[in-house]
């Protein structure tokens, strides 16, 4: 009989994803647990496994294409008989979990509009939650249904989820119903009018009064556009000559809502100091044969994190983040260190959980699975959250200094960049050394100046004298 498969709940608010890679045709017999298809979210690119053997009768979605979670993705025909359950073996449910993630009911509702089409027999679909309640919310099992940034805006802003009246996908709340709920003037109905193009000078056009009201034929872009929160219209780009047009969308589309909301949010401010790095350089020289013995790698950023490590625990306010919706600081006692890098689909920050209970090895073990599971597309989402600083290096790029953007909501971030011999005064005399900037760039907010130029000095101490370094991990 014929199965249809669903994009799964992956959870942390997801609601859709971009068809990557199919890893099937139609036509062709699979197995279980075989691998489906590539699917990308804001979060992560997953691979999805096939949850039972079959022949696959149908794509649904191209590549490229966005999948509404819950949208039947591929349909399988089994060879079981019509009258047999097509509900998906447990085995089966739990492998497909492992790979992305719990999948919980939700994701066994059906479409309303396709059901009726399909005469093979399954479990009764559940219903989707209405779009509009009597209560203002799309519920499950108690429980408003409603992305994380959603929640979080919800506190922000004092409003109560519950009254909210949803208009995303699956009856989910989305951020932007949360902010028409708190301020019915700036969204929906009473939109701003964005016109096509823009020819007013840009002061004038930021002074401009904005008019009273839209018409109803106003794009979902335009009512969804993140640029209405900094006060500003949305651009329109007019066509001008030969050129592509790329949907903003999945990871691209996630780091540009981080960077835009950490710059909007936190006060940055950036303190860059020179470290001569020709004493760890000889450290590292002669640990590296050590760490190829266990298979590792051996980089500065072990001996990097350890460092600032040891600065987070003299100087806490800067392993820390504000909570908005309590006006509290939150003061963190443990150290999960981030590390941004670039991914096959964008810019990523891993996360090293507990680093100062590691050694230099561990972490260097830690550091190069965890660069390898970006590499090969098998990360998991846990391990993309949850750090309280981060440290990204452009140094293999080369370059003197950059300001890097916090990771939000932490307050803190450092730039590592490229080491390269230079002249410099060591012990009274002209010297070729090993020296290396540091730039942190940190929340004025919770971090002030002086604390933050503190904190690299303690960082600088402790590379530059790796002695005092490992006697701070006994």
């Amino acid at each position: 009989m014929a199965y249809e498969f669903k994009l799964p709940d992956i959870g942390e608010g997801v609601v859709e994803g971009e068809i990557v890679d199919w890893k099937v045709a139609v036509g062709e017999r699979i197995e279980r647990d075989q691998p489906l298809v590539e699917v990308m979210t804001d979060k992560a690119t997953v691979e999805i496994p096939s949850p039972r053997a079959g022949t696959i009768r149908e794509i649904a979605f191209e590549e490229g294409a966005i999948c509404p979670v819950g949208a039947v993705l591929v349909v399988i025909d089994d060879g079981a008989e019509t009258g047999a359950s097509a509900s998906v073996p447990g085995n089966a449910a739990e492998a497909q979990a492992a790979t992305v993630g719990e999948v919980p009911a939700a994701s066994s509702s059906a479409d309303p509009a396709t059901s009726d089409a399909r005469t093979e027999a399954r479990p009764p679909p559940r219903a989707p939650a209405p779009l509009f309640r009597d209560d203002g919310a799309a519920q499950d099992g108690g429980r408003v249904k409603a992305a994380p940034a959603a929640r979080r805006l919800a506190r922000q802003l004092g409003v109560a989820l519950a009254q909210v009246v949803p208009t995303g996908p699956r009856g989910r709340v989305t951020s932007e119903d949360v902010r028409h709920a708190a301020d019915p003037s700036a969204t929906g109905e009473f939109a701003v009018e964005v016109p096509t193009e823009i020819n007013l000078p840009a002061a004038a056009a930021a002074a401009a009064p904005a008019p009273a009201s839209a018409p109803a034929s106003a794009s979902a872009a335009t009512a969804r556009a993140p640029q209405r929160s900094a006060g500003f219209a949305p651009m329109a780009i007019a066509a001008q000559g030969n050129e592509e047009r790329i949907p903003l969308r999945g990871m691209r589309k996630r780091i540009a809502d981080n960077m835009q909301r950490a710059k909007a949010t936190a006060a940055h401010f950036t303190y860059v100091e020179e470290i001569d790095m020709s004493d760890l350089v000889d450290v590292r020289q002669r640990a590296k044969e050590r760490a190829a013995e266990r298979g590792l790698k051996l980089t500065y950023l072990p001996f990097l994190i350890k460092a600032v490590v040891s600065g987070l625990k003299k100087w806490p306010q800067l392993n820390a983040a504000l909570d908005e919706t309590t006006q509290e600081i939150v003061r963190k006692k443990y150290y999960h260190i981030g590390i941004a890098s670039q991914g096959p689909n964008g810019l990523v920050v891993t996360v090293l959980r507990d680093a100062d209970r590691r050694s230099i090895f561990d972490l260097a073990a830690e550091i190069q699975r965890l660069s390898r599971a970006v590499e090969e597309g098998t990360i998991k989402r846990d391990e993309l959250s949850g750090s309280t600083f981060t440290i990204t290096s452009l140094g293999k790029l080369g370059g003197v200094m950059a300001t890097p953007i916090i990771n939000f909501p932490e307050v803190g971030i450092m730039g590592v960049h490229e080491m390269k011999q230079r002249p410099a005064v060591h012990k009274g005399e002209i010297a070729i050394r090993w020296l290396m900037n540091l730039s942190i760039s940190l929340d004025h907010r919770l971090v002030d100046g002086w604390d933050g130029a503190m904190f690299l000095q303690d960082v600088k101490q402790l590379l530059e004298d790796p002695t005092t370094m490992f006697m701070e991990m006994v």
